[in-house]
C-alpha cells in the first residue's frame, strides 16, 4: 500500500469547497435510503463471512481496507476521476472508452452486473433532478442500449455536470462504498450497531488517505490487485444461502 507523505492528505488549499447545495446533494445520493440498490451488494464479503473469515471488527476493517485500497482506489475511483474530466470537456469518445474499461476490469460477473444495475438505477433516479443536455444525451444512449451504463462512469458525469469538484466526488464515493460494506456486515454478522460505528470511524482515515492517492493517479494506473476478493465474488453465486446479490 502506498504511504502518504506528511500532510499530503490535507487538500484544503488546493481543492474547491463544495457549496452548501452541492454538499447536500452529495449527501442525498449517498444516503442509504437512496433507491439504487447499494444495500444489496457485498462484493464478495458475504463469501468471507460464510467461510468464517469475518467474525470480528478487526477482520471487517481488514477486508474493507483491502477493498478500498486494492480495488476501489485503482479501479472505480480512477474511472470516476477520468469520467469527471471527460464530461467537463464533453468528450463522448473518451467516456465510451472509459465505459468499456469499467466493465473489463471487473473480473467477477456479479461485480460487472452490480456495476451496471447500480448505474442504470442511478441514472433513472437522478435524471429528473438534473437539467443538463449532455447528461440527457448519455441517458439516451443507455436507453437505446448503445452503452451498458456503469455506475462509476455515470457518477463521474453526474458530479461533473453538477459542479462538484473531482476530489469530493471521489471522497464521497469511497466513503459511501466502504460505509455500505460496514452496514451490510452489521446485517450479516452478529455485530452490534456500535461495532459498525467504531469500524467506520477507524476506516474514515483510510478513506481520506485513499482519496488523496487517487488524486495523483490516471488511467495508466488502473489495475485490480484484490484477487482474493474477486475470487470470493465469483464463488458468491454458488453459496447455499445469500443475503446479498454480489
Amino acid at each position: 500500500m502506498k504511504q502518504l507523505k506528511d500532510g499530503s492528505n490535507n487538500l484544503s488549499n488546493t481543492v474547491a469547497i463544495p457549496t452548501d447545495i452541492q454538499f447536500l446533494r452529495l449527501l442525498q445520493i449517498h444516503d442509504s435510503a437512496f433507491p439504487i440498490g447499494t444495500y444489496t451488494q457485498s462484493y464478495g464479503m458475504e463469501t468471507y463471512i460464510q467461510e468464517d473469515d469475518i467474525r470480528k471488527k478487526e477482520e471487517l476493517i481488514a477486508f474493507c481496507t483491502t477493498f478500498l485500497h486494492q480495488n476501489l482506489v485503482y479501479g472505480d475511483a480512477i474511472l470516476i476521476q477520468e469520467a469527471f474530466e471527460a464530461a467537463k470537456n464533453r468528450d463522448i469518445d473518451r467516456l465510451l472508452h472509459l465505459e468499456e474499461l469499467c466493465g473489463a476490469i471487473k473480473l467477477a460477473k456479479e461485480s460487472r452486473d452490480a456495476s451496471v444495475n447500480l448505474g442504470r438505477q442511478f441514472i433513472k433516479t437522478v435524471a429528473p433532478l438534473v437539467e443538463d443536455a449532455f447528461f440527457d444525451e448519455w441517458k439516451s444512449r443507455i436507453g437505446a442500449n448503445e452503452i451498458k451504463g456503469h455506475y462509476a462512469i455515470l457518477y463521474g458525469i453526474y458530479c461533473s455536470v453538477n459542479g462538484v469538484d473531482a476530489h469530493h466526488a471521489v471522497l464521497s464515493y469511497l466513503f459511501s462504498s466502504v460505509n455500505g460494506l460496514v452496514q451490510n456486515a452489521v446485517r450479516a454478522v452478529p455485530f452490534g450497531q456500535n461495532t459498525g460505528v467504531q469500524a467506520m470511524h477507524q476506516l474514515s482515515e483510510e478513506v481520506v488517505a485513499a482519496a488523496s492517492i487517487v488524486a495523483g493517479l490516471s488511467e495508466e494506473d488502473i489495475s485490480n490487485n484484490a484477487l482474493g476478493i474477486e475470487l470470493a465474488s465469483m464463488k458468491h453465486e454458488y453459496l447455499f444461502s445469500r443475503l446479498f446479490i454480489s
